[in-house]
């Protein structure tokens, strides 16, 4: 019984690693996206609005993460 929790303990902290691995990454890459596109078109805005847009992006992922893992 001991052994189980201890297994369920470490793969929900595997689990939760690895969202704030994937929100992190999400962002990083939308900001040098962003960084690209403002440098590209010569635009001062684009890299705010696209790293915005991760951050959303981001966050919906670890929501709909967090309910897939609440509702197993």
């Amino acid at each position: 019984m001991e052994k189980n929790k201890e297994k369920k303990a470490l793969k929900n902290w595997a689990i939760f690693s690895g969202i704030g691995l994937q929100m992190g990454l999400i962002i990083f890459l939308g900001n040098a996206l962003g960084s690209w596109m403002d440098e590209k078109f010569g635009k001062s805005f684009l890299e705010d609005t696209i790293t915005i847009i991760a951050v959303f992006i981001a966050m919906f992922a670890v929501v709909y993460r967090v309910n897939r893992l609440n509702n197993k």
